[in-house]
């Protein structure tokens, strides 16, 4: 990861931030540090969940990867590898002019991590963006992991993520989205597939 020599302090100075590049960072202690490209794998799987949660809610209220989310404790963002917002994030990102969900502005309904390679990717997903999502109040937050090939469901109960893991065989079961169906190694075989 690289670092940019510049203090930044607020996330609105962060917002205003532009170095000429597409190039995506995140704001930890004061400091712009660069998050790597995403592995051709992250991509397609959260392509292919992009496709999924767009025939739920239209394609216009999700993202993925670009979408800077404002979170407590550090780094002060993150990009979710796919971001389900709100129907009244839409005008709210077209006043803000930017891809980002503020402090302000109430959490998306839903983020999903697709877990990386490697011992601090594992880490990262599994336990601070975990901490971070559950203190930003979002109300379901899911951890694809291809290399277990399961899917762990976090929702908010009082405050509180309770966790299920859904395995092959078992229909991933969304509270906040009743209408999906699709089993853990159906989500992997279209992935694959499409």
């Amino acid at each position: 990861m690289t670092q940019a020599n510049l203090k930044i302090v607020t996330f609105a100075d962060y917002l205003a931030y532009d170095d000429g590049t597409d190039r995506r960072y995140e704001l930890t202690y004061g400091d712009l540090i660069e998050v790597p490209p995403e592995s051709d794998e992250n991509v397609l799987i959260s392509r292919a969940l992009d496709r999924a949660f767009s025939d739920i809610v239209g394609f216009q209220r999700v993202r993925t990867h670009q979408l800077a989310l404002e979170v407590l404790g550090q780094p002060k963002n993150r990009f979710p590898d796919l971001t389900v917002l709100r129907p009244e994030h839409l005008e709210q990102l077209q006043a803000l002019g930017q891809s980002a969900i503020t402090l302000e502005m109430a959490p998306p309904l839903l983020v999903v991590e697709v877990v990386s390679s490697g011992a601090e990717s594992r880490r990262r997903d599994y336990f601070d963006k975990r901490n971070q999502y559950e203190w930003r109040g979002i109300p379901e937050y899911w951890i694809v992991d291809p290399q277990e090939g399961r899917v762990t469901v976090l929702a908010m109960v009082e405050g509180t993520y309770t966790e299920t893991v859904f395995n092959q065989d078992d229909t991933v079961v969304s509270p906040t989205f009743s209408q999906w169906q699709l089993t853990v190694e159906e989500m992997f075989h279209k992935i694959q597939r499409d």
